[in-house]
């Protein structure tokens, strides 16, 4: 049964942003806790790590599909009884990756754990933009960055740590039991936040219909694309780094992990941070100002891999790069759903797929190319923030009357 929103209890709002945050983080968490046991993989089952690269390959198509899945499921069974199916599937997921006795068991198993992940995924963004004025959207999505950002600090780093006293299947476990503790905390903490809406078609016809109606809407065309292509650009970084550091620049497995994690701090620092801009600043207009400094970084990374490959350059570039990137992830995607109020749940699980599919895109082309040095990654990242920044101003050279309802 649906809960009363109408009156702010500024309490209960945290402790549901504390769940929902903590369910987002389950997709970084496992993508980035088992990066350091890229080697460990490819030693077990004799082959390199460019193959183990497919396996995240799969979680990403697996997270683009499924957050499609469970957004008219969401619209309309309601938000909580489908996250708590989705988490029971990660479960299961999770045993069967650690118990993986091939590469394609292990590749099949991502897919169907990214698809339990996708349920807390949609499920967090469509709860905010359920519960919280369209105006505190962007800076509630801020602050489950806060929590999520945590995730690509501590992920790696217990990642290395497991693999230096454990083997890479005890990560699995551990993914495990926090989905659990997940299913427990949704269970008893998270209220369900709309009345469920048995008009809701699930026949593929109308689903494909209803997204069709969503996706050409002016707004969400250019804004859920435009973070798109931002995720395109993270998910290039992420692919490569485990070949880039460990490979190019010979950091050890736990080096790895210590050094991603703090690289990844800039995300959390960045999401903060643009808390405090929006409350001076239009969510459109922190966009813009971003997405040219994001140009100007891919720019340097370009030059850095062709003339210098310095380690340390590489460092503070990638730090800058994921900072201003907690500003622009949240922002677009609050930007993608300012028009949607009863379709929020579609409307979230499009934009995340969206996301997702040019993240398994950018990671398919790093891991096709096999290679050791930073300049396919640092073209692959550059070409997604121009296409990104075009489709940004674009918007506000064609759509001055847009801009005017969400704001300059």
């Amino acid at each position: 049964m649906q809960e009363d929103f109408t009156v702010r209890d500024h309490k209960r709002e945290r402790i549901i942003l504390f769940v929902l945050g903590t369910l987002i983080a389950l997709g970084p968490f496992s993508i980035d806790m088992y990066l350091p046991s890229f080697g460990s993989i490819a030693k077990e089952f004799s082959i390199s790590k460019t193959d183990v690269g497919l396996s995240l390959t799969s979680y990403f198509i697996g997270i683009a599909l499924g957050q499609l899945m469970y957004g008219p499921i969401m619209d309309k069974y309601g938000r909580k009884k489908p996250l708590l199916f989705g988490l029971l599937i990660y479960f299961l997921a999770a045993i069967s990756c650690a118990y993986s006795p091939t590469l394609m068991w292990l590749v099949i198993s991502r897919f169907f754990l990214a698809v339990g992940a996708s349920a807390g995924m949609v499920a967090a963004k469509a709860v905010v933009r359920d519960i919280f004025p369209p105006e505190e959207v962007a800076r509630a999505i801020s602050f489950l960055m806060l929590i999520m950002g945590g995730a690509p600090i501590i992920a790696p780093t217990i990642g290395g740590i497991v693999i230096t006293y454990f083997t890479w299947h005890i990560i699995f476990i551990i993914l495990s039991i926090f989905a659990l503790l997940m299913f427990f905390s949704v269970f008893k903490f998270l209220p369900e936040s709309i009345e469920p809406d048995k008009t809701v078609e699930l026949k593929l016809s109308k689903v494909i219909n209803k997204y069709y109606g969503i996706f050409t809407d002016k707004i969400f065309l250019t804004f859920s694309l435009a973070g798109s292509f931002t995720i395109g650009a993270l998910f290039a970084y992420i692919s490569n780094a485990p070949i880039l550091f460990m490979d190019n620049f010979n950091l050890s497995e736990t080096e790895f992990g210590w050094l991603f994690g703090l690289n990844a701090a800039g995300l959390i620092v960045g999401s903060q941070l643009n808390r405090l801009v929006l409350k001076k600043n239009s969510t459109f207009k922190v966009t813009k100002i971003i997405s040219v400094a994001l140009i100007g970084l891919s720019i340097f990374l370009i030059l850095n891999s062709l003339w210098w490959n310095d380690f340390y350059l590489t460092i503070i570039n990638l730090f800058f790069i994921l900072f201003l990137l907690g500003f622009q992830n949240p922002n677009t995607t609050a930007l993608s759903l300012y028009p949607f109020t009863k379709r929020a749940g579609r409307a979230s699980a499009l934009v995340g797929s969206l996301k997702m599919a040019l993240g398994a895109i950018a990671s398919f082309i790093i891991s096709s190319l096999n290679t050791k040095s930073m300049l396919p990654m640092a073209i692959v990242i550059f070409s997604c923030l121009l296409i990104s920044s075009f489709l940004i101003f674009r918007f506000q050279v064609k759509e001055k009357r847009a801009l005017i309802t969400i704001g300059r």
